[in-house]
This record gives C-alpha cells, structure tokens and sequence, in this order.
C-alpha cells in the first residue's frame, strides 16, 4: 500500500517458467499487496511455481492470446480490492524495482497511467533489442504522436501501471485478444483524457524473454497504423469505433478458473468424504 492505495501487480503469463522466480523476487513487497497472475494456457509449469511462489493464480481452459490475459488481469485485480495495477510481464524483460516509483507517481495524484519506456535514456539498444524493432518503434510513435496529437516516446511498451478508475473506464473488452490490445489500450487512454506519464525503463532481451517474431510483428505493425487511423476518423465523426465508443459488451467469465479455489475445493471433499 502506498497512501492509502492498495497496490497490485498482475502478470499476464505464458509459458514463463524460467523466468517467474526472478521476476517475482523483484516484486517490493513492502508496497504491492497482491500478486495476481493469469496464465494462458501455458505447457509448462507456469502455473505450478505461481502456486508455489504463493501468487493468486488463475488459468485460462486455452490460449486465447496476451490481449485477453490482460482483460481476466485486470478484471481480478478489481474485483479483489486494488486502487493501483501495475502489470509486469514474468518473463524479467523489465524490471519490478521500479514498481516504486510507478505506483507513486500515480498514488500521489500526479498520472493516471505511467508507462515503463524503453526508448527514454539508453533502455532499447544497450539491452539488445533488435534494430529492425527499434526502428519499427520509433515510426510508428511518430505515426501515432501525429494522429493522436499526443507526444509519448513509445506506445509499445508493456510495462504500465493504471488507476482503477481510468480500467473502469476504458472500454477494454472491445480491444484485441491478441498484442495488439497494448497499443489500442494507450490509444484509448489518450481519446478518453487520461493523465499519461512516463519513466525511463532497461530491457533486457535473452533467450528465456518472451517476444514475438517477425510475422507477428509486422501483424501488429499494420494493427497500430489502423488504430491510428481509427482514432484520428472516430474524433473527426467519419467512422464510429468501438473500441473508442465509451462502452464494450462485458466478457463472462467462464473462460478461466483460479487453481487455489479448486485445489482447495477439492482438498475440503477429501476431507469430507473421510
């Protein structure tokens, strides 16, 4: 907690099993209340060591893709209590100590989402991102600072943190399953006038990260292009997009389950039938 915010991270999970223990050992738990972590499918033991590391867990029955692991994420760490969410990806790409000042930023009023940014300072290149990436991600910020006449260093980050008003808010539901869902999300943030900030962020890029390949990176590229596209159209009356409509269709919730209910469920009928 930090003046009087009840503060989450959530760590939208996929196969991460060797990178979990280090992530979660970063974690300032001195502030963060909870650690609520969804795992989409995963086939290692993702889910195993989350139980064993003591973090809410939960499980999609399938992959459906890191836009929908974001939406469950941010729906518990709700419905659980928090004022504050910070998401952290397991894979120790970024790094949890700046957790602290993220979350201040925000509990003292200043923002209502702070961005982790890689391209701030020296974080992209001296942490081996790919050169074709870098450029990739310095046009299509221009692109979208252009459209959305906003001025953010990057909008491909994955490393952020948000008020629970402003993921009340944000029509999240209507957004991708898949990486997209990142970009459409600060694209939103921006349409409905939130107060963005930004903090300089190393990356680190190794085997064990996750990333997305060249395929799925152009596939995202063309993605960003039409939100902007969409943004600069839906604020000049000519389409009418729902993703910046105000309001989505509620996703049920019976695509996931949390493993310690059912570990528990069943350790109590055990128990009854002896």
């Amino acid at each position: 907690m930090l003046n009087g915010k009840r503060i989450f991270v959530v760590m939208p999970s996929y196969n991460a099993a060797k990178t979990i223990a280090a992530t979660v050992g970063d974690v300032p738990r001195d502030i963060v209340d909870e650690i609520v972590l969804v795992d989409d499918g995963s086939s290692d033991e993702t889910v195993a060591l989350a139980v064993e590391l003591g973090l809410t867990t939960f499980r999609h029955d399938r992959n459906f893709g890191y836009g929908r692991n974001q939406k469950t994420c941010y729906r518990e760490a709700l419905g659980r209590g928090a004022d504050i969410v910070i998401m952290v990806h397991p894979d120790y790409q970024y790094s949890p100590n700046l957790i602290v000042p993220m979350a201040g930023m925000i509990a003292y009023g200043e923002y209502d989402v702070v961005i982790g940014s890689r391209i701030l300072g020296k974080g992209a290149l001296a942490g081996g991102m790919p050169l074709y990436k870098y450029f990739s991600n310095r046009f299509l910020t221009l692109f979208q600072n252009i459209l959305l006449n906003f001025k953010l260093s990057e909008y491909h980050t994955g490393f952020r943190a948000f008020t629970r008003e402003v993921l009340e808010t944000l029509p999240l539901d209507a957004n991708s399953d898949d990486f997209l869902f990142d970009n459409q999300m600060l694209a939103q943030a921006v349409h409905f006038g939130c107060r963005i900030g930004e903090i300089s962020t190393p990356a680190r890029y190794f085997t064990e990260a996750s990333s997305i390949n060249f395929a799925r990176s152009v596939k995202y590229g063309i993605g960003v292009l039409w939100t902007s596209l969409k943004f600069r159209l839906h604020r000049m009356g000519l389409l009418e997009a729902e993703i910046f409509a105000g309001s989505a269709d509620r996703l049920l919730g019976d695509y996931y389950r949390e493993i310690a209910k059912i570990e528990e469920s069943s350790t109590e009928s055990v128990t009854s039938s002896n």
